[in-house]
């Protein structure tokens, strides 16, 4: 399949050209240049993008599919801190009563928030004891029915039992070894939870499967003073002082959160070429705090954004990862907003490991979305990154094209039937509020 897009703008990594398109050939780029270059010879399908700028797919680096279910859900759980949110809330009331259904379910619904985002990538971390084994594969082929790439894992841990445990080790090591290093729409990485919730053998036993596969590893790290706090009683030492002590950091490590670590731990981070996740709105909902991303930047640690499967909404994620900091460091200088959008893109795609996502150029994947630019102020190359992450929103996501196919065109998902799609979430939903 080859199609052409003709757009009023594109989004380079160098900034907006203004009248420029792009030419795909399966599921890679082939062309991208003013729109009077780009040859239509031989296109299957020419899109005209007039009053709409092309633009790479965003990078969710994480995500918790299942998190819909949460949504607005009412317990009689009195959450007041981050350790009182796992054990009387999350745990109990979420995780553990995650089955195939509600994995099947809530993954759809995930697949249609991200393309209505204009999310092309997401890493998903599947928390659920009890769904398995067998959960990965059921998220694998709704996001394959939906045309959505995505990096799969089973946040395993010995909360529940050694059982369970290594049953979660199990379930991603099966995933990665079949689904890695084919091509494919959806791979696997490993994971485990926290310190909190797994012995350094545990730990230690998951980093050795990560790196017989040769795949990242994935963790939860100081979400809030929880856990650097329980490190401490624990081992006399902080978080990442912990994990260098095991042995386990290095740029094979994915780490989420990252948010009350001090400036030692980044500095090892840094060293160890560890990547970080920031989740800026979700750290707001625990209470967690705010998580040095300027330091991380300045150290040169890579930094991703994710939305946590709290508020999916990704232009809300980025507004929140560009706003907060400046109010956090009382400074209108702090995070940028071509920092904030390339944390959605290239950037977040490097702290993937795929640098053939989250950019417009020759020889990368064909994962592109327009954006209508019928703004009331004008967008222009000098102000497109503020406009975008400000003013812009999911409903000003036209097309979305992952891996070469049109996911989403004028506006309306292709691949997903929607108002099913949200018929049969809500009706899982209310069942699952039905607390017994």
């Amino acid at each position: 399949m080859v199609t052409v897009i003709k757009g009023t703008c594109l989004m380079t990594e160098d900034g907006l050209k203004q009248d420029w398109g792009i030419r795909v050939e399966g599921d890679t780029i082939v062309a991208v240049g003013p729109n009077d270059t780009i040859d239509e010879t031989g296109a299957d399908r020419i899109i005209d993008a007039k009053g709409k700028m092309i633009a790479p797919g965003f990078v969710n680096g994480h995500n918790h599919m299942y998190g819909v279910l949460s949504h607005g859900i009412t317990t009689e759980a009195l959450v007041t801190e981050f350790s009182s949110f796992l054990d009387d809330f999350w745990w109990p009331y979420v995780e553990d009563r995650i089955d195939h259904e509600l994995v099947e379910k809530t993954t759809r619904w995930a697949c249609v928030e991200a393309i209505e985002s204009g999310v092309t990538t997401f890493v998903d971390i599947l928390e659920g004891p009890n769904s398995i084994p067998g959960a990965l594969q059921i998220e694998k082929k709704v996001l394959e029915e939906a045309g959505v790439r995505g990096v799969l894992c089973f946040e395993a841990c010995q909360r529940q039992s050694e059982e369970n445990a290594q049953l979660g080790l199990k379930e991603n090591y099966d995933f990665c070894k079949e689904n890695n290093n084919k091509g494919s729409l959806v791979e696997g990485i490993m994971s485990i939870h926290t310190l909190f919730t797994g012995d350094e053998e545990f730990v230690m036993g998951a980093k050795k499967m990560a790196d017989e596969l040769g795949t990242d590893i994935h963790m939860h790290m100081s979400e809030s003073v929880y856990e650097p706090n329980w490190c401490l009683d624990k081992y006399g030492k902080r978080t990442v002082d912990v994990y260098e002590d095991f042995g386990f950091l290095d740029e094979n490590v994915l780490a989420s959160q990252g948010v009350q670590l001090d400036k030692n731990e980044i500095d090892i981070i840094a060293k160890r070429g560890t990547r970080i996740v920031h989740m800026p709105l979700s750290n707001c909902e625990v209470g967690g705090g705010f998580a040095p991303i300027p330091e991380y930047l300045e150290a040169g640690v890579p930094v991703g954004i994710g939305s946590d499967g709290y508020v999916n909404n990704f232009f809300e994620v980025m507004r929140g990862a560009f706003l907060l900091h400046k109010a956090n460091k009382q400074d209108p200088q702090v995070m940028p907003a071509d920092v904030v959008y390339k944390m959605a893109t290239s950037m977040g795609a490097d702290v993937l490991k795929r640098e053939d996502l989250g950019r417009l150029a020759v020889g990368k994947k064909a994962d592109i979305i327009t954006i209508m630019v019928d703004s009331p102020t004008p967008i222009n190359e000098h102000n497109v990154y503020d406009q975008l992450i400000l003013f812009r929103n999911p409903n000003h996501v036209s097309e979305v094209m992952i891996d070469g196919k049109l996911v989403k065109e004028n506006g309306k998902i292709l691949t997903i039937d929607v108002e099913k799609a949200k018929n049969e979430m809500r009706e899982a939903a209310q069942r699952f509020w039905t607390i017994k």
